[in-house]
């Protein structure tokens, strides 16, 4: 069975997500911007959804990740790597864009930014200890394993 996410629009023009196929992981997220806005070359901007959502439940997250026509073709990335969306924010989504290749790119009004997946997470309690337990691997990182 599928979960249910409530979406708000906050914008008359704003579109609710979309899953592009059944298969699809994630759901298309679209530019509520009232004009073509250009991203220069080593530019961040930030563009509006125009949506805000209500998850589920605490064990949820929602988290946005770059779509990749547009990172692979035009170098228009998340500025910080993926978002993420917590359970209990009830504001405008929005969508932290960069342009890491050396030509402008135009976002269009209505254009599809982003991709956001609903996934399950821990709300673990952190605790303090003076140990933790050994692994065959220890503390080896950072190419430790190989290539």
């Amino acid at each position: 069975m599928d979960e249910i996410v409530r979406v708000k629009k906050l914008r008359e023009n704003a579109v609710l997500p979309k899953r592009a196929t059944a298969g699809s992981a994630g759901a298309d997220l679209y530019a509520c911007i009232e004009g073509e806005l250009i991203i220069h070359p080593g530019e961040l901007v930030m563009i509006p959804t125009g949506i805000a959502i209500e998850l589920p439940a605490r064990e949820y997250g929602a988290f946005l990740f770059a779509r990749s026509g547009l990172g692979v073709k035009h170098g228009i990335c998340l500025s910080n790597g993926v978002g993420v969306v917590d359970s209990d924010y009830r504001g405008e989504i929005c969508v932290g864009l960069c342009n890491v290749s050396d030509k402008p790119y135009t976002i269009q009004p209505q254009e599809r930014i982003a991709q956001i997946v609903i996934m399950p997470v821990v709300c673990a309690d952190w605790i303090e200890t003076d140990a933790l337990g050994d692994t065959a691997r220890g503390q080896g990182g950072f190419g430790s394993t190989g290539k």
